[in-house]
């Protein structure tokens, strides 16, 4: 990095020129905001620029290269990898979140292309005006999470058990490098092609799929669309232990039906869950309705609702909630017929509240980045094939024995969510909230009112540094049974174990797009 102190004025006059100096945030509680996320922060950067357009994005690439300064990409930031953190103080951020538009719905080709910055929820709906929907639709905080984090990150949830993660709905990007050159990726990269098809010959649009802003600025992304789904249906099952509940999952993901499934260990379903306002409560019923094929239809599952109430989980330590969907209501009822036999050998069926009101309402308020009582919250996880389940659950409950004392002392808890990805892979993912202050990131992204209605704690750094000391000790458990991760950003230890000769290509290409190594530095380990 050959930028000084010194050159702030300078560069920052630059970036005014460059983009208007209304979206060049240099106020010091801006910076701090933008370069957190939900877990950690890092380093202070020189400045946070807010690019409206392609061309504005390679003006601020250019000036950062010129000036040898870190350009470090953020999306929606509901993230907790410290993948956009700066690790320098030579840094500048670029926000995308102006970079939201729509370019093009193309539905006789059947894809869409969209600026990096709008959300998930954003393009679903506008997407559904016509009848369309992207495969892979956007993980649960979707009304924040941006299209361009998620590829940057990879990202599971919405579509996961019947299209994969979010990488596998990419056709095509547009990248600018570090250098402000624009790389254009798969059919798009052909003279008088457009960005309809992604496999021809080596596979570059994969190259920046889970990259972490490592190799490079994604201001344009193309995914593949669907039709919307006219029907689906629900269905939630409850399991006696966690041995029960992975055998089911697994087998309910091997029938390769499932749109959406996801479990919960007993602390998740006491928690947010079980805590849920009349407010929340009449919105998730009017939702329901909204979406239902029929008024009847819709009645019937109120009913159902309303009948469970809070009972729904009642006498089942873990649970598992589905989503199954189709062109028709005979489709749908097959389906979830499959699913009722694969999950139902291992765990009895109750009612489907969770799923209904999911499927109404997929994109949820980040109220979940504080616990139920106002802790302080982070997750990790690691993805692992269904043979190393019981493995990984017996090696990561020794390590909460290991630490039970310390965490009864520091007030931190835990609890774990799981989800099935297409036929073939298991996501466990442990969460930790602890008593602790609120940070900036919470104060910005939780309305007050909200905020008003939880306690608020001292700082408690030994609670931290105990959460921080069993991730440490959580992650070495997840190395040991060769589990992968997504959102790698700086947090999970990509390189470690890497086969030599694939950690010297992946060095070699970050060389060739990143030669003076500006482009988010930290990530990947790079």
């Amino acid at each position: 990095m050959s930028a000084n102190p010194q050159n702030l004025p300078e560069i920052t006059d630059e970036l005014v020129r460059a983009i208007g100096a209304e979206h060049v945030l240099l106020d010091a509680a801006d910076r701090e905001f933008f370069a957190m996320d939900v877990y950690n922060f890092r380093e202070l950067p020189m400045a946070v620029a807010q690019p409206g357009s392609l061309e504005e994005m390679q003006a601020v690439a250019r000036i950062a290269s010129a000036a040898g300064v870190a350009l470090v990409p953020r999306g929606g930031g509901a993230s907790y990898t410290d993948g956009y953190l700066p690790t320098t103080p030579r840094s500048i951020m670029i926000d995308t979140g102006r970079m939201n538009r729509v370019l093009e719905i193309n539905a006789e080709d059947m894809y869409v292309t969209v600026e990096p910055g709008i959300t998930w929820a954003d393009l679903t709906a506008k997407l559904a005006e016509q009848g369309l929907r992207t495969a892979f639709w956007g993980p649960f905080s979707g009304l924040k999470a941006t299209v361009g984090g998620s590829m940057s990150q990879n990202a599971v949830s919405l579509g996961s058990g019947n299209y994969g993660c979010s990488a596998e709905t990419a056709l095509s990007f547009d990248i600018v490098l570090p250098s402000g050159e624009l790389l254009r990726t798969s059919s798009a990269a052909m003279d008088n092609a457009s960005p309809f098809f992604r496999w021809y010959g080596p596979d570059l649009t994969g190259l920046f799929t889970g990259d972490a802003g490592a190799l490079g600025i994604k201001a344009r992304i193309t995914l593949r669309m669907i039709p919307a789904p006219s029907h689906s249906a629900t269905a939630s099952f409850g399991f006696e232990s966690y041995y029960d509940l992975a055998a089911g999952m697994s087998a309910a993901a091997r029938t390769g039906v499932v749109a959406d499934g996801f479990g919960l260990d007993p602390k998740l379903q006491q928690g947010q869950l079980g805590s849920a306002s009349t407010k929340d409560a009449l919105q998730a019923v009017w939702a329901v309705l909204k979406t239902s094929t029929n008024p009847f239809d819709g009645l019937m599952r109120v009913v159902k609702m309303a009948a469970a109430g809070k009972r729904f989980l009642s006498g089942f330590d873990y649970s598992a909630h589905y989503v199954v969907e189709g062109t028709t209501r005979a489709e749908v009822n097959a389906k979830l017929a499959q699913v009722r036999a694969a999950a139902g050998s291992y765990g009895t069926e109750i009612a489907n509240t969770i799923p209904t009101v999911l499927r109404a309402m997929p994109f949820i308020p980040l109220y979940p980045i504080l616990g139920p009582r106002g802790q302080r919250w982070v997750p990790m996880h690691g993805i692992l094939p269904f043979s190393k389940l019981r493995d990984f659950h017996d090696r990561i409950n020794k390590v909460y024995d290991d630490y039970a004392a310390r965490m009864a002392q520091h007030k931190v808890e835990k609890a774990a969510m799981f989800t099935t990805i297409s036929t073939n892979a298991f996501l466990y993912e442990p969460v930790f909230y602890w008593e602790d202050d609120r940070t900036a990131y919470h104060k910005r992204y939780l309305p007050q009112e909200y905020l008003d209605m939880l306690p608020e704690y001292p700082a408690n750094p030994e609670g931290r540094a105990l959460v921080k000391e069993m991730k440490g000790a959580i992650q070495d458990v997840f190395s040991t049974v060769g589990a992968t991760h997504m959102q790698v950003g700086k947090s999970y230890p990509y390189l470690r174990g890497r086969q030599a000769e694939a950690e010297r290509i992946l060095r070699e290409i970050k060389s060739a797009v990143d030669p003076q190594g500006i482009m988010n530095p930290g990530a990947l380990g790079l």
